[in-house]
């Protein structure tokens, strides 16, 4: 991956709306030069997929909550069911797991509190949790999609 790539990929994470041309242009390639590159990057994996951002708040998604799970249970089988809990709920937009004294943390969108209660009661229903502690955000300062390219 060179500079020219690298540009590009800076351009479309800004605005994946663009047309060739006009990314061509931006990043001062001929459009089938521009074409071709954003070809590759898209065949290698590096572009994964092209997407809309959508604003939670407008949607009466108010609630973004992170929540920190410990297990005692650190088998195949209870990372299996982990998982298919976390991969099957909507509201569940991040998982990760961590080292140190936290297993898990989730970050879930919800619209208010009686909708996280509900993923709570739905959480430590199906699968067996020995912790779980969450903090709602009070205010988002910094959101970003766009990863650091040099």
């Amino acid at each position: 991956m060179d500079s020219k790539d690298r540009n590009i990929l800076k351009a479309i994470q800004n605005d994946a709306n663009l047309t060739v041309s006009e990314l061509a242009k931006k990043v001062n390639l001929s459009t089938s030069s521009c074409w071709r590159r954003v070809q590759s990057l898209e065949e290698s994996g590096v572009i994964k997929a092209k997407v809309t951002l959508l604003d939670q708040k407008k949607l009466g998604l108010d609630l973004t909550v992170y929540s920190a799970i410990r297990t005692h249970e650190h088998t195949s089988r209870w990372f299996n069911e982990f998982n298919k809990m976390v991969s099957e709920n909507p509201n569940i937009m991040e998982v990760h797991r961590l080292s140190g004294d936290i297993d898990y943390l989730i970050r879930a969108i919800v619209p208010d509190m009686q909708s996280y209660d509900d993923l709570y009661k739905e959480m430590i229903t199906k699968v067996d949790l020995y912790d779980v502690s969450s903090s709602f955000s009070m205010e988002t300062i910094k959101y970003t999609t766009s990863l650091p390219l040099k």
